[in-house]
């Protein structure tokens, strides 16, 4: 069964950090490239990062420099580091493989205010 637990989101102010992790099912995770996506309201699903399972990373112009995928192949986790958030990363965040499956979990909210 696919399954994709996101958490570590949170209200954070302008410039800061959040570390967000995702724990994916063993079927899906070790094989596959890994992404994150985020929502924001009235937005489509836009995928921002993706990692192969060999560890090359690739990620969307507005979050270059500022956000950094990770996995732990050994953990079944992903990860997304994010540094100098905007308030217009304000989105719900999740984790899927790239391309997406039909599954996906709960999120993690990630809010960027003063």
């Amino acid at each position: 069964q696919v399954q994709f637990v996101e958490s570590g989101g949170d209200l954070v102010q302008p410039g800061g950090s959040l570390r967000l992790s995702c724990a994916a099912s063993t079927t899906i995770f070790s094989r596959r490239t890994m992404g994150w996506y985020r929502q924001a309201p009235g937005n489509q699903r836009e995928l921002v990062a993706q990692i192969s399972s060999g560890g090359i990373t690739n990620s969307v112009d507005s979050v270059k420099g500022r956000f950094t995928i990770s996995r732990d192949n050994a953990k079944n986790t992903l990860y997304l580091q994010m540094n100098s958030l905007k308030p217009e990363d304000t989105a719900v965040y999740y984790c899927n493989s790239v391309p997406a499956t039909y599954y996906w979990g709960q999120g993690t909210q990630v809010t960027v205010s003063s």
